[in-house]
């Protein structure tokens, strides 16, 4: 039973956060958060996203407030760092907020930027850190030549997240990595969290990799139940951030916290990969201290926004009315 307009309405708050480097084309990020008597919950879908599909975004933050996660089986994660599109000059710096971090996603593709200077934006991280174990994040943004053209360029990589649009596009590269003799795998994001059947990219074998975000797949339960199914169809699995805040975040690290333990052929136990939940370093403030990434690993326990940053940090009130409408619009699919 998904509680009233009215409950959730009343439990809300709408902040806006400054981010310290741009992401996404956004400056700042705006949540709407719910004191839920099981914990707090965030819904945030990005501008883009119509009611129908916000509505995962609200039954996540509805799960988190009202009903709560799963038992944890690991009290830290890794993660990994983050690189937005920026220039090569700035990598290092972006970097600096990913003490310890080792393996590092790095954005790519994007509008407006060359090939090229995706090419000095990676060098610049193993430049940084040696032996850095990297994924570059193209957000659809290459056809399969352009892709295959960008693997050659970018050197070893440890996968592509979603490099083309369609899962057609997805498996055909993957194909095509293969007959060149090309050990770089294929990651899926949007193909699973913006798709009506996300076990489509498993059926035509399309990627290796499953990006999973618990707003889009609508929580923490979505999620666990997804990863086993494509675990199952010999699929890994890496839990990412939807540039959430710190209370969002509090899902995405309940999600690997709670993931079932995996064992190799010599029966040793094998850590989830480094999920890509350390983009709280992306804002310049949030609405709970910032959690410290020590040596490359966050602690999974929950925290609580404070009041004094809930108020700092609140939106106008326009924008708290346009929030409030979304929810109000969202709830009609939930």
């Amino acid at each position: 039973m998904y509680p009233t307009i009215d409950e959730i309405l009343d439990r809300a708050h709408v902040v806006a956060l400054p981010m310290a480097v741009r992401f996404r084309g956004v400056d700042t990020r705006e949540a709407l958060l719910i004191d839920g008597p099981a914990g707090w919950g965030e819904f945030s879908p990005f501008l883009e996203y119509d009611a129908q599909e916000s509505a995962a975004w609200l039954r996540s933050g509805l799960e988190a407030a009202f009903v709560g996660f799963p038992a944890s089986r690991r009290p830290f994660i890794e993660v990994n760092a983050t690189v937005p599109a920026v220039p090569a000059a700035q990598v290092a710096e972006v970097l600096a907020r990913y003490p310890g971090c080792r393996v590092v996603k790095v954005k790519v593709a994007e509008k407006g930027q060359t090939l090229a200077d995706d090419v000095a934006r990676v060098q610049a991280v193993r430049d940084a850190i040696p032996g850095a174990v990297i994924r570059v994040d193209a957000n659809q943004g290459w056809t399969v030549p352009e892709a295959l053209d960008a693997a050659r360029a970018l050197g070893p990589l440890d996968y592509m997240e979603q490099p083309c649009h369609s899962v057609e596009e997805l498996a055909e590269l993957r194909s095509q990595f293969m007959r060149s003799g090309m050990f770089i795998r294929v990651a899926a994001d949007e193909s699973i969290r913006r798709s009506d059947d996300p076990y489509r990219v498993a059926d035509l074998r399309a990627a290796d990799v499953a990006v999973v975000k618990v707003a889009p797949l609508g929580g923490v339960q979505r999620v666990l139940d997804l990863a086993a199914d494509l675990r199952a169809r010999h699929m890994d699995v890496t839990v990412a951030s939807a540039l959430d805040t710190a209370v969002g975040m509090n899902a995405g690290l309940a999600a690997v916290a709670a993931l079932p333990t995996l064992t190799d052929d010599d029966a040793m136990d094998v850590p989830p990969p480094a999920a890509g939940l350390a983009t709280g370093s992306l804002f310049v403030e949030d609405v709970a201290p910032p959690r410290e990434i020590i040596d490359g690993f966050l602690s999974v326990d929950p925290v609580s926004p404070a009041p004094d940053r809930l108020a700092a940090l609140a939106a106008p009130a326009g924008r708290r009315d346009w929030w409030f409408q979304r929810v109000r619009d969202a709830h009609r699919y939930v």
